[in-house]
């Protein structure tokens, strides 16, 4: 098989568990290589509930109002990402132990999405044998963003650009601090390499 064949077979469906969506520059990554077209990404209802949960908690300015105006923004521009596990995935899971069992949400929506990796910061709570019952590989956000970053150099920098472009004020300098400071270090190192910056 190749060409066109070939790459979509690579395409990774990535669920995105809301510590990943949390941080603003992981959450552009991985949107900005979505629409690069090398991941197609997923999310469910209950996970931006999270996220906005905490933005508001935490981001000062950050109200219910922009809650719903980031929402609105996602799912616009990816109208296919959310998804809603229905009973027959809650079925699937319900002789399942799981180290965390209010992450139960976050892999009943990866199995909903069909994804192929749920991407979290905590992959404690999603043990390989578990994940890997339900097709699913569990990966950090540093991890896929490397992964990506090695297998895509051109869509991952086009994705760095969209990042920067889009947020007041930003450069590649504290773009590459800000992925430091959201525990993506190794992206950082590579992105950076990618970049040129000494």
């Amino acid at each position: 098989m190749t060409g066109a064949a070939e790459e979509a077979d690579q395409i990774r469906v990535i669920l995105a568990d809301a510590n990943v969506l949390y941080p603003r520059v992981l959450r552009d990554y991985l949107l900005y290589a979505a629409d690069q077209e090398i991941i197609t990404i997923a999310w469910s209802g209950e996970i931006l509930r999270e996220v906005t949960e905490h933005l508001t908690q935490n981001i000062a300015g950050f109200n219910d109002a922009a809650a719903r105006r980031l929402v609105t923004a996602m799912n616009t521009a990816y109208p296919l990402a959310e998804v809603e596990p229905g009973e027959d995935v809650l079925a699937r899971l319900a002789g399942l132990t799981l180290p965390d069992e209010d992450d139960r949400h976050v892999l009943a929506a990866a199995i909903a999405a069909e994804a192929t990796v749920l991407c979290t910061a905590n992959i404690s709570d999603f043990p390989a044998h578990v994940a890997a019952a339900f097709g699913l590989e569990v990966l950090t956000p540093d991890e896929m963003l490397t992964l990506l970053a090695r297998e895509f150099e051109i869509q991952m920098l086009a994705a760095h650009r969209a990042a920067v472009a889009t947020l007041p004020g930003a450069t590649d300098e504290s773009t590459m601090a800000a992925l430091r400071k959201a525990g993506a270090e190794q992206t950082a190192d590579l992105m950076a390499g990618l970049l040129g910056l000494g």
